[in-house]
Formats: structure tokens, sequence, C-alpha cells
């Protein structure tokens, strides 16, 4: 999660998520839109991978880069849950419905006993 937070204190990391939002784009094609030398755009694209926000793949001569949506998400939450004292008592009301839940599905699946 340390990861996550520090790639989004970034400025130009958060406005990188913003373009690569909606469509992959090109390293070149990010490049275009910020006034900043390639060897920096390519350290915020180290840190935006490693801390699993986004992913790259090579193609050719070109390397492309596509936001990992699930994984900003999920941190995010865990992290809003984690901090929001309302969130306990609901986080162990889902554990609740999930674990009955999935006895009711194993009792579902048992044969009948003859």
């Amino acid at each position: 999660m340390e990861k996550i937070f520090e790639a989004l204190a970034s400025t130009p990391r958060r406005k990188i998520l913003a373009y690569l939002s909606e469509t992959e784009l090109s390293a070149g094609e990010i490049a275009a839109r910020f006034e900043m030398s390639k060897p920096s755009l390519s350290q915020h694209l180290k840190v935006l991978e490693n801390a699993g926000l986004v992913t790259s793949e090579k193609r050719g001569q070109f390397v492309y880069y596509s936001l990992l949506r699930d994984n900003l998400a999920h941190t995010l939450t865990g992290f809003m849950q984690s901090v929001c004292p309302v969130s306990t008592g609901l986080k162990k009301e889902s554990r609740a419905l999930a674990q009955s839940k999935a006895k009711a599905a194993a009792s579902k699946t048992k044969p009948a006993e003859e």
C-alpha cells in the first residue's frame, strides 16, 4: 500500500494515470503530453509500474502502458475501510454474510443421504 501512496503523491504520475484511465498509450504518446525529459518520464512510469498501478507491454519498438484499475481500486477501498470507523462493523457483517453463503452453497452440493 505504501508504494501506491508514494506513486499517487506525484502530480505527473496522477496525470499519467488519468491519461491511461480510458485507453492504453505508448511511452511516446505519454511523453508528448508532458514537458519533461524522457528519463524523468521513464522514472515516473517505473514508479507507477513498481506500485502495481500500470503494466507495460513491449510491441515491436514501442512500449505500451495501461492502467491496472483493480489494484488501485482495491488499495484505496482497503485504505478507506481501515481509517473509516463505520467500516469495522460493516466488514464484520460482510464476513459473516460470506461465511453463511459459503455454508449454504456447501450444503446444497452435498449428496442427500439415503
